[in-house]
Parts: C-alpha cells; structure tokens; sequence
C-alpha cells in the first residue's frame, strides 16, 4: 500500500513536500474525491459508501478510508465514516472549484 501523503515530505510532484502538492496528491489518488464527495451529506457504512461509490472494489475503499482517516479528512464512528470538520472545509473548498469550472467550461464551450 502506498503510504498516505503528509504535508513535509516527498509526494508525487514535489520533493519538498509543499502542503497543497501533497493535498493534490492525496485528492488525486484514484476515488478519493468520489469518498469524500458519497459522504457529504450523511454518514455512510463501509458497505452504503461502497455502492454508492459503485464499482470500487472493497480493497480499494479500505485504502482511500485509511488515507482519508489518516489525513483527517474522513472518520469513523458507530454510524459509519463521515467527514471530520477539516473535511467539510476541504469540501466547502472544493465547491469554490467546482464553480469555477463551470464558469470555465461555459467561456470553451
């Protein structure tokens, strides 16, 4: 398994470690943004953010909720994983994003 990346060390595309490459790295990572996306708006089990997530393998959602927990984006309780409050303002974040790409596509399209 890889190893989660942290703010302060080498990560794909930087050897310094700078805290947005590494957050990059850690958001580009293949379902990780589908995770935190599934859990915006309640808690899930392993299995309901796995079909919600449809078509990840189990092995795959183990490593991005480990990541994830790890990076104290996600945690997990008795109702499931959920979004830790460093989670929900990295998703509020995202959002700006996700707006901007829209405007973007507009002005190409």
């Amino acid at each position: 398994m890889a190893r989660t990346p942290k703010p302060g060390t080498p990560a794909r595309g930087t050897t310094t470690g700078r805290p947005i490459m590494v957050l990059l790295d850690l958001l580009g990572r293949r379902w990780a943004m589908r995770v935190i996306w599934e859990l915006h708006k309640k808690p899930l089990t392993f299995r309901e953010l796995q079909a919600a997530c449809g078509g990840i393998s189990p092995t795959i959602l183990n490593t991005r909720v480990a990541e994830l927990r790890e990076a104290d984006i996600v945690a997990q309780d008795g109702a499931g994983y959920s979004l830790t409050a460093e989670g929900q303002r990295l998703l509020k974040e995202l959002l700006g994003l996700h707006e901007w790409a829209e405007r973007w596509a507009k002005r190409k399209t």
